[in-house]
């Protein structure tokens, strides 16, 4: 069965459960058979993790996860206490880029696991609660494609994606070739100035966990401010 993605009002809990009855992997079957939300529960009522990785790179098939964060929240909550961040060693050596990017290093990865090892971990961390990430091509590209490289099988699930939010909420973010030769700027829709047209305050970029904690915040201003609590999940999630 194929995914439902890129459908607003996908049937992601019978896609899930389809995924449970094959997949060869416990720890799949774990996060397959959870209880996963329908698209008519109330956006206050949903169990959330907020999700950041760093990559090596913006190619999944030729670049690898450096970094995961997650924290679990809801509409009225952050539960930072069950934050969770893990280094990840890539396959090959980093790139100069890498390192000014994200700040890791090669002795901060020489001792940390392969995807391989912490993958049980990180679906333990998803397992029954929706994904909210700032654009999803990244997370749920780069995950699908570790998994498969490592398992050799796929693993989709319903997000959420506060920046696609931000993006259908400012469509002609785009000046026009007037307001440009005006000095019009396009309005960004990236975290941090996202986040600013929120009055949030500025976190340290390109880590996971912070970023993944501002992710969360993120989606919290966006329904208070453009959204009912009220509103059904399976109109923001993809």
């Amino acid at each position: 069965m194929k995914p439902p993605a890129a459908q607003r009002a996908s049937d992601w809990p019978t896609y899930l459960a389809s995924m449970a009855a094959s997949t060869r992997q416990p720890a799949l079957q774990r996060f397959y058979q959870a209880a996963w939300p329908a698209a008519d529960t109330p956006l206050s009522e949903v169990e959330f993790v907020a999700l950041d990785i760093e990559t090596t790179g913006l190619n999944p098939k030729r670049h690898s996860i450096l970094s995961i964060g997650t924290i679990p929240f809801t509409l009225d909550r952050i539960r930072s206490d069950q934050a969770w961040q893990q280094l990840v060693r890539p396959q090959g050596d980093l790139i100069p880029e890498s390192v000014v990017f994200h700040r890791i290093t090669h002795s901060d990865i020489q001792q940390a696991p392969r995807f391989a090892d912490i993958m049980d971990r990180l679906v333990d961390q998803l397992a029954g609660k929706v994904a909210v990430v700032h654009y999803r091509n990244i997370e749920r590209s780069f995950i699908d494609q570790a998994v498969r490289q490592a398992f050799g099988e796929s693993l989709l699930f319903p997000m959420v994606d506060t920046m696609q939010i931000e993006a259908d909420l400012h469509p002609q973010r785009q000046p026009g070739w007037l307001l440009r030769l005006l000095g019009r700027k396009p309005l960004s829709i990236r975290l941090a100035d996202s986040r600013t047209r929120y009055h949030l305050p500025l976190y340290q970029a390109h880590h996971a966990l912070t970023d993944a904690l501002g992710t969360a915040e993120l989606l919290q201003a966006q329904v208070a401010t453009h959204f009912s609590p009220r509103q059904q999940l399976g109109d923001l999630w993809c």
